[in-house]
């Protein structure tokens, strides 16, 4: 009998939800409360938060927000599907234009959110701008893969961001994947 090569198309499978998280800059002059309301209107209650630090990584920042900055990371309980991404960094955009403000005939935002997600093996950032690395999710939104997770730890790429490659960072990220890991094995869609 003769054998016929395999012609039959790969089965299409769906992958599990994902835990979002928020990178959130922000001038020290606002006040923080309703930015947070904000943000766990859309994705749903923070269940993490990482230390407060100072974010002096890059002057990139210093013609377009109110001086000085701090940093943070959050992750909320409810997990989501992976196609939310494009809707959510427009909502956060949203939320970036609303909390800004005038000075000096120039208008300087004192909050910016970086929303993402943290998979099994990846850490995901949304972005509006194009680079090589980065895909195009459609809506004007491109997508990243930050870091990579492997043999226990996020291993940053050449275009991740320094503060990404922290301890403090890193160290929180592992947190929120045990607790999404957590969450898919007990099948959990909240924390």
């Amino acid at each position: 009998m003769k054998s016929h090569p395999d012609t039959s198309m790969g089965e299409i499978h769906y992958p599990p939800p994902v835990k979002p998280i928020c990178a959130i800059l922000f001038s020290e002059s606002v006040s923080l409360d309703p930015v947070i309301e904000r943000l766990e209107s859309l994705l749903g209650r923070i269940d993490l938060k990482s230390d407060v630090y100072p974010f002096l990584f890059t002057d990139y920042y210093s013609t377009k927000m109110k001086l000085p900055l701090k940093k943070f990371f959050v992750s909320f309980g409810d997990l989501m599907e992976r196609e939310r991404l494009p809707e959510i960094k427009k909502r956060t955009n949203e939320l970036e234009d609303e909390f800004s403000e005038e000075e000096k005939g120039k208008r300087l935002r004192l909050v910016n959110l970086d929303p993402g997600y943290i998979g099994r093996s990846k850490l995901v950032l949304a972005s509006t701008k194009n680079f090589s690395h980065r895909i195009y999710l459609g809506g004007g939104i491109f997508a990243e893969v930050t870091l990579v997770y492997t043999k226990g730890n996020f291993l940053s790429n050449p275009w991740t961001f320094k503060d990404y490659r922290t301890e403090l960072a890193l160290f929180f990220f592992r947190r929120v994947r045990e607790r999404y890991m957590a969450q898919l094995i007990h099948g959990r869609q909240d924390a």
